[in-house]
């Protein structure tokens, strides 16, 4: 064989293992309930906040403890334990994803992302009224 071919096979086998690599990363959206949940891996949960449940929060006993409820899509509801502070209008939010594990009951999250809601939704439905 040539160089050149020794070198593009080379190249191919890298960028096959590359692409492999990534495919891996992608995250889905689970339940808690979900047998991917129950391994202890890490997964992303998208759902609502329990507003009928306590929000525990106290900045002065410890500002890195943040314990809320959240329902998942499929109804069911967990204690959602976060080692970082109570983001900025959390009650207020429409959906909340978070990242983590779940841990016994309890599901232990790394990351807290909320869809707000919208400042165009008001907007809308008033020119709709027009």
């Amino acid at each position: 064989m040539k160089k050149t071919h020794i070198i593009a096979l080379l190249f191919i086998a890298v960028l096959v293992g590359v692409l492999i690599s990534m495919l891996g990363d992608f995250s889905r959206y689970e339940t808690f309930d979900s047998t991917y949940a129950q391994k202890g891996k890490e997964i992303n949960v998208v759902g609502t906040l329990d507003v009928g449940a306590p929000l525990i929060y106290d900045p002065l006993k410890d500002p890195n403890k943040f314990v809320f409820y959240l329902q998942d899509e499929k109804g069911s509801v967990r204690e959602v334990l976060y080692k970082g502070e109570k983001p900025r209008d959390f009650e207020r939010s429409e959906k909340i994803v978070v990242t983590g594990r779940l841990e016994g009951g309890q599901f232990m999250a790394s990351k807290i992302l909320m869809k707000c809601p919208s400042k165009y939704v008001e907007e809308k439905a008033k020119t709709a009224s027009l």
